[in-house]
């Protein structure tokens, strides 16, 4: 079961919706619902979350490319609307299956440096053979100007979204589409 939810910053705060994914088939078509719920071109978060067993942010900002955050990827990659986010951040082509996921640095640091704080985890297969990173993959800074720390974020698991809301100062416009 999953739920997701649109967060456009106004003015006046923020404004939630909730947003039916029967039509995202892929990354430009939750982009293209994200921008038409701006405001002025402002920031519109596209929160998708999966029973707790993950959760996804896009973050649009007028033209610019969107900007990915998924809690787990192994879990997220299971899953039809995860896999849309993962396939983004992975670099992976639909059209080429070939892709060597083994070359990306998907850690957040230089040259696929090992971050000290991070335990070793290891890759988990998925599906066809190919491999994906357990644990947090993209943008870890996606929300660090609104108000939640990398640490803050990376610390979340279960009702994340209702922990970035409160952060966000949006809990209760979220909690009205719940």
């Amino acid at each position: 079961m999953y739920f997701a939810a649109l967060l456009a910053r106004t003015e006046d705060g923020w404004e939630a919706s909730d947003t039916e994914l029967d039509d995202v088939e892929t990354l430009s078509d939750l982009t293209d619902l994200a921008r038409e719920a701006s405001v002025d071109e402002d920031t519109v978060l596209v929160f998708i979350e999966q029973e707790d067993a993950w959760f996804g942010i896009l973050r649009v900002e007028g033209e610019e490319d969107p900007r990915i955050y998924v809690s787990d990827a192994a879990a997220a990659a299971r899953s039809s609307y995860g896999e849309i986010l993962i396939d983004e951040l992975l670099g992976r082509d639909d059209d080429d299956p070939a892709d060597d996921l083994d070359t990306l640095d998907l850690d957040g640091t230089e040259d696929g440096e090992p971050d000290e704080n991070d335990e070793e985890e290891e890759d988990i297969p998925v599906k066809n053979g190919e491999t994906v990173p357990a644990g947090a993959v993209g943008d870890r800074e996606i929300l660090t100007d609104l108000g939640l720390s990398e640490a803050d974020l990376l610390a979340l698991d279960s009702d994340a979204m209702a922990e970035i809301a409160e952060a966000l100062g949006a809990a209760e416009v979220l909690e009205t589409v719940r």
